[in-house]
């Protein structure tokens, strides 16, 4: 994901006094908005659609993680064995 550190760096104060266009700058380029206090970072908006997608790519990555660990773990079993055992429970 991409930042400009020109027009994507806002003060609280600025915030406060332009929220309706930072909110369509927000929109219009989908780029997050890291909100200052006292000169630090302290916030980031983020456009709920982008963020909806962001947390799928990370809970995917969560669960990939440890399908990665069962594997390097040896805590695997053979897809055809699985697939039995799966038809003789239903």
């Amino acid at each position: 994901m991409t930042i400009s550190i020109t027009e994507d760096i806002k003060s609280v104060s600025e915030l406060k006094r332009k929220t309706h266009e930072i909110f369509e700058q927000l929109h219009r380029t989908g780029r997050p908005i890291v909100v200052t206090v006292n000169g630090k970072p302290d916030v980031v908006l983020l456009n709920a659609e982008v963020f909806e997608k962001k947390l799928k790519a990370l809970n995917l990555g969560v669960l990939l993680a440890e399908a990665e660990a069962d594997i390097k773990e040896g805590r695997t079993r053979p897809a055809r064995k699985f697939l039995k055992e799966l038809k003789t429970r239903a």
